[in-house]
This record gives C-alpha cells, structure tokens and sequence, in this order.
C-alpha cells in the first residue's frame, strides 16, 4: 500500500472489528479518509461500532454487502483471522484493489524502529522478553501487534529514540507488502494454522514476508537449529544473526557448551551459559541455570531475545539481571497453584502439538494432562512419544477421540475424556476435576491442549482464566 495519508478523500474499506480494526479504522479517518467498516456480526456483538460510528465513521453490521466492494474502492484493511476466502476479501482482489493487514499502516507512520518477532511458538514469550531487556537498558520499548496494543496505536506514543516490539502472526505477515522491521526474527516453523493457510508452502512463505523489504543495514535474527529457519538465510539483503542450543557460533548468540540435540527430552542438567560471539570476540551474558524461565524451548527464546537486545544496541551487561527476573507469561507455563501437594500448570496458549510437546518435557515431575480443543485435521501423533511418559490424560473438545486414541497406542492406562457438559467452561472444570483425582502429591496437572481454543472458548486467554480459576476453587 502507498503512504496513510495519501488515502485522504478516498475509500478505505476495515473488514472486521476488534482491536486492531478499531484502531486502523479511526487511523484512516483521522488521516481524511473516506472509512467504512463492516463485520458480519450482528450489531449486539460489536461493542465498538458505536464508538466509530460516534466519530462519524460509517460502520455496517450483521452481514457483507454485496456494493461493499466497488469502483470507488482504494485499499481493503481485513482483521488478520479473515480467511481470503471472505468474499469481500475476494471481490478487493479480483478488481485489484490492494487487502493489507492493519501492520502495514502501522509500519508506514510508526516514527520508531521496529522489532518483529514470528515464529510456530515462542512468540510471546520472546517479544515480552525483549521489551523487558529493551526496558532495562533504557531504550524506550513498546510492546505491541498481536500480543496486545495493535501497532497502530503504538505509533501514537512511540519516539525517534524508541523501539516498537511487534510480535507477528502469519495472518498478520501475508497482509504486508512495504513492511520492514529494522530487526526480525523468525524463532521456528512447525505445522500449524493450515486450514487457514491451506499448505505449509503458504504459511513459511508468510512468515518469511517478515524479511522481504530489509536492507543491508537491517538484522535478520534466526533459529540455526531449525532446517527451515535457516534456510530463510538465503537470498537476504540483511545481516544474518544466528541463535542456536546445539552448534557453537561463531557469530551469534549460543549455549556452551551446546545441548545434545538427541537429548530432546531435556535430561542433560550440566553447568551452561549463554555467549555471545562476534567473530573472534566471546561475551558471556549469564549461566543458563539463572534464567528466570524454565525448560530448554525457554533457553532458546531468551538466546533469541538476547540477540534482539544486542542487534538493537542495548549493552551485554545489561541483560543478565532482567532475565533472572522474569518468570514468563500468563497462559504460557505459568504455574498456578499447589493443591495437597499437586501443583497446576496453565500453558493455554500452546495451540499445537509442538508447543505441548516442549512444555511436557520442560517439567520434571509426573504429569497428568489435559489437552483438546479445535479440530484442525491433524492426527496428533506427534505427540505418541510424549504420551508414553505421561501419568494421565483428560481430553476434551473436538479433539478429543483423536488424543485418546494417540494415548491408547502410547500405552497410557490412565486416559479419559470428559463427556459434554451443558457448557465451556462446566466442561473445563470438570476435566480440572478429573485430572485432580489421577493426581497425588508430587504431581503436576498441566493444561497444555495442543489445538486452538475455538472450537469451545473465544480465545486461549479465556481457556487459561477458567483453567485457572478452576484450579483455585477445587
């Protein structure tokens, strides 16, 4: 897309509510645009089209008008979850109007650097982190995109000085044409999200967008353990900073000495720390038994976040005491509470196989989970040997056959489901309560589901709230 303002006078169409479309929204008509918004949810269900309509904004509700698209149509900005199947979103392209995601507009006016981050899992914890590193080095960080703040409402506070953190999903990435974070980082690929993307060809090629326009003096920071990471490598106009578990760097950030990578469930405890090489230059940053996370997918988000904070110009020495200090994310392993002797574990936000996969090996003691939710196709057999060390399993949702049944050939005695209750959240609890009863002292109950939420709840936010309120009120 050309520059915000030059849309003055003419139509800009936001398709979907929510944050990020309320956002661009009042951004184009501050801008002089000629701004409508529709969503096909029912006006009951869109709290925030009276704010917009209040500013004068035209906003449409309940269903897609068949003129929404026309002639007189310059830009389509869709909320990132809305398929290119939506036909608004196939009417824009075929008259070859230009469909963007609200990143982009926010990259156009932002006055700050920006750092993006994307990646299969990790993300939030890793752009947290960052801010958190930024922050301490006093280098005036904005934490927004999909964690939270959509960008367009950061570039209202951010400064020439400053840095905005961006955490990017693929859906955001593919409505990008002009984006170009200073500083990207692509943290891993795994399969997921295909029903949006239809094939992994789409999604990796979304995710890499997030390097397609840096230059030379731009940073492209990769996961050198992960086949696909790097070969993103290639081609890049930018300079490439690898992090890595498993090689020593010669350049990058890396632990010494490096992990075995056949050790994948995480037995190897011997002393580490985290260096930071530059050619013939060593810096060590801390000893990775200091991290204030656990697990070895967490010591690979901090290399990552580490080298963010490097490539950004913030000191070595500088780093060592916020990362002690920060105990991760809510929703993302965050312990919860200890009940006679079992304790309760919230990682809603791991929506694959792989993101469970990581958690369950990042916990040492016993492990009764609880895991199902949206039906994406997958067989879930990835998570076979994962199943084999587990103690017990409470599945639910859409899911759930198919984990009991990944269960069954894993051997696991101790497997239920939860049969349908009147509603989400009596159906989450009762699986609470049920892992509880698998449970004795010295157990770990562990809500990691492996799929999306929305096929019960609105959000994994949600999921983990009532995960965890359960847990408190056993």
């Amino acid at each position: 897309m050309n520059h915000p303002s030059t849309y003055r006078g003419r139509r800009v169409v936001v398709l979907g509510l929510a944050r990020s479309g309320v956002s661009v929204a009042k951004l184009f008509h501050k801008l002089g645009a000629d701004v409508i918004v529709n969503d096909k949810k029912d006006r009951e269900s869109c709290p925030e089209a009276d704010e917009l309509t209040a500013l004068g904004i035209s906003v449409l509700c309940g269903y897609h008008p068949d003129d929404l698209i026309d002639e007189h149509t310059a830009l389509l900005v869709k909320n990132p979850g809305i398929p290119y199947s939506a036909p608004p979103v196939k009417q824009a392209l075929e008259r070859g109007v230009e469909v963007v995601t609200e990143v982009e507009a926010g990259f156009w006016l932002s006055p700050s650097p920006i750092i993006g981050i994307t990646g299969s899992n990790g993300k939030t914890t890793t752009t947290t982190l960052i801010g958190e590193l930024l922050e301490a080095a006093g280098m005036k960080p904005i934490v927004a995109g999909n964690i939270g703040l959509p960008l367009c409402d950061a570039v209202d506070e951010a400064a020439p000085d400053g840095w905005i953190v961006a955490e990017l999903s693929s859906f955001q990435l593919k409505g990008t044409s002009a984006f170009r974070p200073r500083i990207g980082l692509l943290l891993n690929l795994a399969e997921t999200h295909l029903d949006y993307h239809g094939d992994m060809e789409d999604y990796v090629a979304s995710k890499r967008k997030l390097f397609a326009n840096q230059e030379s003096g731009d940073t492209a920071i990769l996961n050198w353990d992960d086949a696909a990471c790097r070969k993103t490598a290639e081609g890049l106009k930018s300079s490439i900073l690898p992090f890595s578990l498993y090689e020593k760097l010669e350049t990058g950030v890396c632990v010494e000495p490096p992990y075995n990578r056949e050790n994948a469930a995480g037995t190897d405890d011997a002393p580490r720390s985290i260096v930071y090489r530059d050619g013939g230059e060593e810096t060590v940053i801390m000893a990775v038994d200091a991290l204030g996370i656990p697990g070895r997918h967490n010591t690979a988000n901090a290399l990552a976040a580490i080298a963010a904070a490097l490539a950004a110009g913030a000191p070595a020495e500088a780093l060592a005491k916020p990362l002690e200090q920060f105990k991760g994310v809510e929703h993302r392993l965050e312990f919860v509470a200890e009940r006679e002797g079992v304790a309760f574990y919230n990682d809603s936000k791991a929506t694959n196989p792989t993101a469970t996969t990581m958690s369950v090996r990042s916990l040492k003691k016993p492990i009764i989970l609880v895991a199902g939710g949206l039906d994406r196709g997958s067989d879930y057999m990835e998570l076979l040997p994962v199943f084999r060390g587990l103690k017990g399993l409470v599945a639910l949702g859409q899911t759930k056959e198919k984990l009991l049944k990944v269960a069954e050939l894993a051997g696991l005695a101790n497997a239920q489901s939860v049969n349908d209750e009147k509603d989400a959240e009596s159906t989450l609890r009762q699986a609470v309560k049920q892992a509880a009863e698998l449970a004795e002292a010295g157990d770990i109950v562990l809500l990691s589901p492996a799929c999306a939420s929305w096929d019960m709840f609105a959000s994994y936010e949600q999921r983990g709230s009532i995960f965890k309120q359960s847990a408190h009120t056993l």
